[in-house]
């Protein structure tokens, strides 16, 4: 503490000392990340009792248990330290070896970095690559994401809507349209979240022989590839491009085998991508957590019958939440062909982060609104259908009867 002299005494004395206090100073960039409305809604559920949840974004499903096995057999074996940095080498050829038989693609190790869940695989992605004068073309709806990451980094988002009357499938003319000097990369998210719609294969080429006639990046995000419904020839950009020169397959298990809080997942691109993402993974979180990538090398070595049966139950309550749609009054719904959502529209001028707080507080089932998901979707919400038919009907006993009332 700083002293004073005491001009009378000669003698000092000690003098407080006023500090200013100061707010942190954020990074400007911080602006563009919007409160998500995915956690408004469940932050107030959380407040509610009797609340039944058609907003969760992860599979309700038992981890198989082959896969929760070599998770233990891990932990037990001392597997805790760091792998190389683009993964569990095991790993990485169980992944090389699925993929490559999947899609009839050669691939090496090399191809593949290993990431904590696809949400990093996206993170490095944008991150590395967007900056100012650079524009990524979004579909509008998309995971809530996309668009905040590339606008963090300088870049600038186009969005092309996709409709409930089309069934939200992506038009190839409207998305090569919006193609202009400044593009540099596509955003492609098949099947899609929040609407469920899954791209046809001739939906896929056209758009990727555009974007490799003109330099553009296509990352796409399949972390839903193993929930298709109505079609067993799933597009992957893997089997539908020529190469991987301007190509970022990212994916995870999260999904499939219902290992969401094990967070692994993984990039598939050109060797020199991969080596570029590899140097700045390092800078991140390093590697991804040992004996969960031990569960990942099970899951995929291991018997597939689980996943042919979450597929068949998936399908099953899609068509219960089809069906209980079309039953609810001021709902336009259609059939979404893969993942665990729907996005059926609102009449076009009701506001649907309104509806679904009201509906929440009145029946306590818990929607997200769908303007968490983009800027010409407003009057939607996003249902997951993540949850037992019976929790469906249940639900939908307390919705059909609220929105009847409404005034419109």
């Amino acid at each position: 503490m700083a002293e004073a002299v005491n001009n009378e005494t000669g003698q000092s004395k000690p003098r407080k000392v006023k500090y200013r206090k100061t707010k942190a100073s954020w990074n400007p960039a911080m602006q563009a990340v919007p409160v998500p409305g995915i956690r408004r809604m469940v932050n107030m559920a959380a407040t509610m009792k009797d609340v039944i949840h058609l907003s969760i974004g992860q599979p309700d499903l038992p981890t198989p248990k082959h896969v929760i096995d070599a998770y233990v057999d891990a932990l037990n074996a001392g597997q805790t330290g760091y792998t190389m940095d683009a993964g569990l080498p095991e790993l990485l050829v169980a992944l090389r070896d699925y993929y490559g038989k999947r899609y009839n693609r050669k691939l090496t190790r090399d191809n593949i970095l290993i990431t904590s869940g696809a949400t990093e695989a996206m993170y490095l992605a944008i991150s590395a690559t967007s900056a100012p004068g650079r524009q990524f073309i979004v579909t509008d709806p998309s995971f809530l994401l996309y668009a905040p990451l590339i606008r963090m980094n300088g870049g600038e988002v186009k969005f092309v809507p996709t409709r409930a009357e089309n069934n939200h499938q992506l038009d190839p003319d409207e998305v090569i349209r919006a193609m202009g000097s400044r593009t540099f990369a596509l955003i492609l998210n098949n099947p899609n979240n929040p609407t469920g719609a899954v791209y046809p294969r001739s939906t896929v080429e056209t758009i990727l022989e555009e974007c490799a006639y003109r330099g553009i990046q296509v990352y796409a995000d399949e972390v839903y590839d193993h929930l298709i419904f109505d079609d067993d020839d799933f597009a992957s950009v893997l089997n539908c491009s020529m190469d991987l020169d301007n190509i970022m397959c990212i994916s995870s298990f999260s999904k499939t085998y219902s290992m969401a809080g094990l967070r692994v997942g993984w990039v598939i691109a050109s060797q020199a991508a991969i080596k570029s993402l590899r140097r700045f993974h390092m800078f991140t979180t390093s590697v991804a957590n040992t004996p969960s990538q031990f569960a990942g090398v099970a899951a995929l070595t291991g018997d597939q019958q689980c996943v042919r049966d979450m597929v068949d139950i998936y399908r099953e309550r899609r068509d219960k939440v089809v069906e209980l749609i079309d039953q609810t009054p001021h709902l336009t719904g259609y059939k979404p062909g893969g993942a665990f959502f729907a996005f059926p529209d609102l009449p076009p001028h009701v506001d649907g982060s309104d509806l679904a707080l009201r509906m929440l507080k009145e029946t306590g089932v818990c929607m997200v609104p769908g303007d968490a998901f983009g800027e010409h979707c407003t009057n939607a919400v996003r249902i997951s259908f993540s949850t037992t038919c019976e929790k469906l009907e249940e639900a939908f006993d307390r919705v059909i009867p609220w929105m009847a009332k409404q005034q419109f």
